[in-house]
């Protein structure tokens, strides 16, 4: 009973709406009259400051500049990091869950928990030989 009463509902507005518009109570033109936009031109008007526009256009330049090397720096720190992750995912020796690799600038630090000295020692040679690291810093606890 409700569907049938929602599709009546519906149908009448779309009835209502459609012989509105055909008979001309509504439509663009007479939208534009009533809002008085019939034949305004848009745009700007006046003169153009072009040296403040020059130096807007310099200063979005700037940080967008900014903005793509921080980008690009944080994209290098993720790419360094996943593949630490990836090489001690797949040794056998490491368990690469228990252990969270941040990087920051080429220094990777291995935070979190191993169950064997043998296992730090990997990880850590694992973090140490992969290209783009400068230094590690151990924070490794084995239980």
């Amino acid at each position: 009973m409700f569907r049938a009463l929602f599709r009546l509902v519906l149908l009448v507005v779309i009835l209502v709406a459609g012989a509105a518009f055909f008979l001309g109570w509504w439509s663009l033109d007479t939208l534009r009259e009533r809002t008085g936009v019939a034949d305004r031109p848009l745009g700007t008007t006046g003169q153009i400051d072009t040296a403040k526009a020059r130096e807007v256009g310099a200063q979005v330049g700037e940080k967008t500049a900014v903005a793509a090397a921080e980008a690009q720096s944080a994209l290098a720190q993720g790419t360094l990091t996943a593949k630490i992750k990836s090489k001690m995912a797949l040794d056998d020796l490491v368990r690469a869950r228990s252990i969270n690799v941040d990087t920051s600038g080429g220094v990777a630090t291995l935070t979190g928990t191993v169950s064997s000295e043998a296992e730090r020692q990997r990880a850590l040679q694992l973090a140490r030989e992969t290209n783009g690291v400068t230094s590690v810093v151990d924070r490794l606890v084995v239980r």
